[in-house]
């Protein structure tokens, strides 16, 4: 930004940065971070959540680096770096003299909005998907706006980076189609069905995507299967209220200001070629994901973030009726940037206390919100795991109740041999091996909201009484654990395939219920 815009608003983007490093480094790894981190322990060509390339990396970083919270989410930084530098092009193209101001406060919009303040600072895969989604966007852009004679390149460009995009979520399917769709809304451009350039950017994509497929014709399409039960019911019901509930959260977790300065941006038009044809892929693909998901939730459960890509195009249009054409130094309607930026900034301090400090959360209900109240205690969960397995005259197994817990000890331990016992498939599930595992000696960790069942009590020949641990935080219950000593683990006969339907933990899919009327 220039002097006067940088005097304005450096103290504000410097407190987001601020807030977003103490995250990096004050946030205990959320559940899924760690099972991401495990993943990456666990090199194979895919995996049953997720496509392989965040496992991968983690894999990389972990046995290049170590293990750290820094570490863990260094590539994030790495991602906005490089996002960044992609909005500087982008801003550079669309308002050629006011570029830096537009970088600025694309940057700042970026950060106070709170889906893209936490989705670009966890260690998921999102922050590559976003990362790779925009830069193909941009790819395709750049050829729908030129001759096609020297154009081709950037074609087959965004054809690799949606299938590096496809690499780390599913989602890039609706990228995939908007895509298509943005080809479809121009007569010049239409002509591209016709030819054989497209196709080939199709087959890069999808020749991207080979270590997936790979790894669904080895596990029985067991991915695949995952995601299409998750939105195709097997007895259809139409939840009426559905989209009104995803689009009232993803305009909320956007951020509502950021909403509204979309919806303007709407009104403003570009004379160049490259704004126009910018204008026109952004708003195409944003509504089409929407649309498309809007009109899933009708038969499924919708979460917010699965619109992640629609999004991202959108920040360096918004900032646009906030530039003065006229006067460099000037900016209009600082009164709603004010309000965008002072909403934003607090929601973003929230999420930072929120998950660095206590769930705020705790403070309303002694229970819910369990993803965020399991950031806490696992240090404290550790040293007394440790501190029960020196009972064993061998080091024992270490198992849990859920994948998320089973994640987090292994990686507060650096184990990665902990094993979730659920009755949800998850990636655990393709790492159990009962000739490995029977007649072993092992702790079970379980909680509340992951209770240790007398199913589990009946896969050892015999265990210990249960003991508890609580954690607090500022005097505040967080958390209880339970943990049991099991003697001689059962991993043959009916516990021998945890895919079976006469797994003994199959009676429930999510584990938060067991089969008798309490847990032990």
């Amino acid at each position: 930004m220039n002097s006067t815009l940088l005097w304005r608003y450096g103290p504000v983007l410097a407190l987001l940065v601020g807030l977003r490093l103490v995250f990096w480094m004050g946030a205990f790894p959320n559940p899924d971070e760690a099972y991401y981190w495990l993943w990456g322990q666990h090199w194979d060509w895919s995996y049953f959540d997720h496509p392989p390339l965040h496992a991968w990396i983690q894999g990389i970083f972990a046995a290049g680096l170590g293990r750290s919270q820094f570490i863990l989410r260094l590539p994030t930084l790495i991602t906005t770096g490089l996002l960044v530098w992609l909005y500087r092009k982008i801003c550079r193209q669309l308002y050629g003299k006011q570029a830096t101001n537009a970088l600025g406060l694309t940057v700042l919009l970026m950060l106070t909005s709170p889906l893209f303040f936490l989705f670009t600072a966890m260690a998921w895969h999102d922050h590559w998907l976003v990362l790779f989604g925009t830069a193909a966007s941009y790819c395709l852009i750049q050829f729908l706006s030129r001759d096609r004679l020297d154009a081709y390149p950037w074609l087959y460009g965004a054809g690799a980076l949606i299938g590096l995009a496809g690499l780390c979520k599913y989602v890039a399917l609706f990228l995939g189609i908007g895509f298509l769709v943005v080809i479809a809304t121009q007569r010049r451009w239409r002509s591209l069905f016709w030819q054989g350039h497209l196709y080939g950017a199709i087959g890069l994509a999808l020749l991207m995507l080979a270590p997936v497929f790979w790894w669904n014709l080895q596990h029985d399409f067991y991915s695949f299967r995952f995601y299409l039960g998750r939105s195709v019911q097997a007895e259809p019901t139409i939840h009426w209220l559905g989209p009104i509930g995803f689009l009232l959260l993803s305009g909320m977790i956007m951020g509502p200001l950021h909403v509204w300065l979309t919806a303007k941006a709407t009104q403003r038009g570009f004379t160049t070629r490259f704004g126009a044809t910018y204008q026109r892929v952004a708003f195409v693909i944003s509504s089409t994901s929407t649309l498309m998901l809007a009109l899933l939730s009708f038969q499924a459960p919708v979460l917010y973030y699965w619109n992640i890509l629609a999004y991202p195009l959108l920040l360096p249009l918004m900032v646009g009726g906030f530039l003065n054409p006229y006067r460099l130094y000037e900016l209009r309607d600082r009164q709603l940037l004010n309000g965008t930026l002072t909403l934003g900034t607090v929601a973003a301090a929230l999420l930072v206390i929120h998950y660095t400090i206590l769930p705020l959360s705790a403070l309303v209900s002694p229970t819910g919100d369990d993803d965020t109240r399991m950031l806490y205690g696992w240090q404290s969960v550790a040293e007394w795991v440790k501190r029960e397995a020196a009972v064993f005259a061998e080091q024992p197994l270490l198992l849990t109740t859920d994948y998320r817990s089973a994640s987090a000890l292994a990686y507060v331990w650096g184990e990665p041999s902990v094993i979730a016992l659920s009755g949800r498939i998850d990636q655990f599930d393709f790492w159990y091996d009962p000739a490995a595992l029977a007649g072993r000696d092992a702790i079970l960790v379980g909680d509340r909201w992951h209770p240790i069942c007398p199913t589990h009590l009946a896969m050892f020949e015999r265990t210990d009484a249960p003991t508890t641990l609580e954690v607090q935080r500022l005097g505040i219950d967080i958390k209880t654990y339970t943990l049991v000593r099991g003697y001689g683990f059962r991993a043959q006969g009916i516990t021998v395939d945890p895919f079976s339907p006469n797994y003994p933990l199959a009676f429930t899919s999510d584990g938060e219920t067991c089969a008798a009327t309490a847990p032990s």
